[in-house]
């Protein structure tokens, strides 16, 4: 599913207009970056749960050269599935 088909569900859903479901997605995905772009956490029970992993610098190596390359400092955000879902999945 993309974000034009999950606007398309939620206008049939919630009998919203395409605009409205549009604003309402875009809500939530903009919600969610900002609360990742600051640090924090976002748990949606049963569904699934963002978090930022902070990453130290490292020396990494290019695989065509060899060279050693210096890694800087990073952070990555991460999904982990919740039970319920891991449990839909599975059936």
């Amino acid at each position: 599913m993309n974000k034009l088909e999950l606007v398309e569900a939620l206008k049939q859903e919630a009998n919203l207009t395409k605009n409205e479901a549009v604003v309402v997605v875009d809500v939530f995905f903009d919600t969610i970056a900002e609360a990742l772009s600051e640090d924090n956490r976002v748990e949606i029970r049963g569904l699934c749960s963002f978090y930022v992993k902070s990453y130290m610098a490292y020396t990494g190596r290019n695989p065509k050269t060899g060279e050693k390359v210096q890694i800087k400092p990073k952070k990555l955000p991460f999904f982990k599935c919740g039970k319920e879902l891991r449990e839909r999945v599975d059936q």
